[in-house]
Formats: structure tokens, C-alpha cells, sequence
């Protein structure tokens, strides 16, 4: 008997764009099991992303995310939502090119530091806000490029409701038969 296996949907953009967020509700819509790299790469460690940058700095953060990455997508059936960084990887963009569909969910610079002041769990931001403006603008020309790059499908989150997100994106992969 020949049961169809239900593809892997990865999340990827900058923080703030709402990747976790959208990936809980979308895994729940479609019953897939849903991670968070950030939150496994915490619970393999033991220890928050924070520590870990403060310790060991950036580069080895990102060899643990690239190897989490690789190990996530290989699961089936899930709903991921990457780092944003994670994409830096040439690795990692092969992994989620090749193991599922990847939806680059874009926000403004404005929505992620709107976002990110509630969540003090950036390691990258500081509590300036004109500094993290900046430096947000500056990881944007960089990764922005990378997202386009290997994303199937691109959803604009800037001022919009989960509600309307998730219907854009089941919208998408209905269209796909995609379960």
C-alpha cells in the first residue's frame, strides 16, 4: 500500500518576520509536526542562543545551526522555522532547497523592531534603537538576496494578520496539491 508522504515546508527571513509564529498555526492547519531550529539548537545545547553567542561567538553558533539544520530537514512531514541567519550556510540553502518547499516570509525594517522590542532574545540587538535599525538594514542587504534565492513562494508579513498570512500561504500550497 503506497501512503503519500505529506513534503517539508521551511520558514526562512529575518527575525521578527514571524516564522515561529506562523509556523506553530500552519503546522496545527496542517497537522504536520513543527520545529524551531533556535529553540532545538537551546535544548541540544542546553543552554539559550545568547549564552551560546557570548561563549562560543557567531561562527560555532552558526556550525550548530548548520548541523541542526541538516538534521531538521531531514525529518518528514514538518513545518520548520529557521534562524535567520541560518541561510548564510551554503549548506544549509542546499539542505532546505532540496528537502521541502522554503517560504521567505519578508517584513520592513520598521515591523522587525517593532517585533523584536518585545522579544529581548536577540543576541544580534541591542537596546539602542537606532543602532539595531542599522544593523538591520545592513543584514537585510546581505541575506535578503540569499532568502529570494532559494524561496518557492514569498509572503509579505509587514502589517498583516496571521490570519491573512496562513490563508496566503495554504492558498500557495493547495495549489501545488501539495496535501
Amino acid at each position: 500500500m503506497y501512503i503519500k508522504k505529506k513534503k517539508n515546508i521551511f520558514l526562512v527571513g529575518p527575525m521578527g518576520a514571524g516564522k515561529s509564529t506562523i509556523g506553530r498555526f500552519l503546522a496545527k492547519q496542517l497537522n504536520m509536526k513543527f520545529y524551531d531550529s533556535d529553540i532545538e539548537i537551546e535544548r541540544k545545547a542546553g543552554a539559550n542562543i545568547d549564552w551560546i553567542f557570548d561563549v562560543e561567538g557567531e561562527s560555532k553558533f552558526r556550525i550548530r545551526e548548520e548541523k541542526m539544520i541538516n538534521k531538521l530537514t531531514n525529518k518528514f512531514g514538518v513545518v520548520l522555522a529557521t534562524g535567520g541567519g541560518s541561510i548564510l550556510s551554503l549548506k544549509s540553502r542546499n539542505f532546505l532547497i532540496n528537502r521541502g518547499f522554503v517560504i521567505y516570509l519578508r517584513t520592513s525594517i520598521d515591523e522587525q523592531l517593532i517585533r523584536t522590542n518585545i522579544d529581548k532574545n536577540r543576541p544580534l540587538l541591542s537596546n539602542n534603537i537606532n543602532k539595531n535599525k542599522k544593523l538591520l538594514s545592513q543584514l537585510f542587504k546581505i541575506r535578503d538576496p540569499l532568502y529570494r534565492s532559494i524561496s518557492n513562494f514569498i509572503v509579505d508579513t509587514s502589517n498583516k494578520k496571521v490570519k491573512f498570512i496562513l490563508s496566503k500561504i495554504l492558498s500557495y500550497i493547495s495549489n501545488l496539491n501539495f496535501i
